[in-house]
């Protein structure tokens, strides 16, 4: 098994294989908390007008996203885990974009499949991997809007990376590292209200779910299925 790991839009596009869209803070973690909350469907998309367009057509539809960290103006809940824990989002339909995981998505043509990655379901991504037994795996760090890499999203692709490999990692001393580098931000009382504290303890707790998340394709839009592992 070849292991790439690459970086950002380019990375994305230049992914095969089976390949890892890794989004930590907070994309892909929002996501999988989204899942367990009932969630039917996930439509995850690059751009904010084809969002509120899918809502104008589908008014049950539940949008979700941010720009800048911040929920877009008019969405229903910005990419926040935290804000999501108290919804009622049983069968419901979310239509879902970001600066960074919905972009990788979306730019990872040459992918023969798609997951996502993020560390609240790492394991079950590495089990999955492992079962798939694919000849190229890559692995998508894409960084804080796509513009420069980050810590949580290295790291990350190194713990799956490692653990396919059967080679020893420490998470907790990757977590603390985070607490005074790219995840400082959560800490900072002026950003409460959009990206709270609670938000680096969900995204970080790790394993908590046992599935993962695959971007399949219908009527020439992405969508992810939940798949338990």
């Amino acid at each position: 098994m070849k292991i790439r790991v690459l970086h950002l839009l380019k990375g994305a596009k230049e992914a095969s294989g089976l390949t890892v869209i890794i989004d930590v803070f907070r994309a892909f973690s929002t996501a999988c908390f989204a899942f367990d909350k009932g969630v039917e469907t996930i439509f995850p998309v690059a751009g904010i007008d084809e969002a509120r367009e899918m809502k104008k057509n589908n008014p049950d539809f539940v949008l979700v996203g941010e720009r800048d960290g911040k929920k877009i103006s008019g969405f229903d809940f910005g990419n926040s885990p935290s804000h999501i824990l108290s919804a009622d989002l049983k069968n419901k339909t979310l239509v879902h974009t970001t600066s960074s995981g919905t972009q990788g998505i979306a730019n990872a043509k040459s992918a023969s499949e798609i997951i996502t990655g993020s560390f609240v379901n790492a394991d079950a991504i590495v089990q999955y991997i492992k079962k798939k037994k694919p000849e190229t795996v890559s692995l998508v760090c894409m960084g804080y809007a796509c513009i420069h890499p980050t810590d949580e999203d290295n790291f990350c692709a190194e713990y799956i990376k490692n653990k396919l490999e059967n080679r020893p990692g420490n998470f907790e001393k990757m977590v603390e590292k985070l607490k005074v580098g790219s995840g400082a931000r959560f800490f900072k009382p002026e950003n409460q209200s959009w990206s709270p504290k609670t938000d680096f303890e969900l995204c970080l707790d790790i394993n908590r779910f046992d599935f993962v998340l695959k971007a399949e394709n219908r009527n020439e839009l992405n969508y992810l299925k939940k798949i338990e592992v």
